[in-house]
C-alpha cells in the first residue's frame, strides 16, 4: 500500500467533460504514476484509479472512454463489468461488490483538481 499526498493538481478543465462524459489522464507522485479516470454525472465529477478491481487491467476502451453505450456506468474493457459513476461500486460483472479506488476530486474555479487529502493506493 502506497500513502501519497495530494497537491492541487489540475486533472481537467469542468466543460472538458460533458454531463454524462469521461475523461483519462496521469497523475505523477514523487517517483510513481498513476492512470486515473474522471466522470461526471450532472453537477458532480468523480474520480478513480483506472484499474480494474478484478484483473488490474486498464478500464478504458480507447483514450478517454470509459463508459457503457448507455453512459450510465463506468465499464471495464476486459469483461464488461459495470460500476455506478458516483461511487465507483461495481453492479454487473465478475468483480459485483467491490468497488475501484477513488481519487478525491474537487471542481474549483472551472478546474478539477485534486483535492487536499491523502490518497491511499492499494497494490495490486
Amino acid at each position: 500500500m502506497a500513502y501519497m499526498e495530494s497537491r492541487q493538481t489540475v486533472l481537467c478543465k469542468l466543460d472538458e467533460l460533458q454531463d454524462h462524459g469521461s475523461r483519462g489522464g496521469t497523475l505523477q507522485y514523487g517517483d510513481q504514476r498513476l492512470d486515473v479516470l474522471v466522470v461526471r454525472s450532472g453537477q458532480g465529477v468523480y474520480a478513480y484509479i483506472n484499474r480494474c478491481p478484478h484483473t488490474g487491467s486498464p478500464l478504458d476502451w480507447k483514450e478517454h472512454d470509459f463508459l457503457s453505450l448507455d453512459k450510465c456506468h463506468i465499464q471495464c474493457a476486459m469483461h464488461a463489468a459495470l460500476f455506478r459513476l458516483t461511487d465507483g461500486v461495481c453492479v454487473a460483472g465478475p468483480c459485483a461488490g467491490a468497488s475501484l479506488t477513488a481519487v478525491p476530486v474537487a471542481v474549483e474555479s472551472g478546474l478539477v483538481i485534486l483535492s487536499p487529502e491523502t490518497l491511499v493506493v492499494h497494490d495490486t
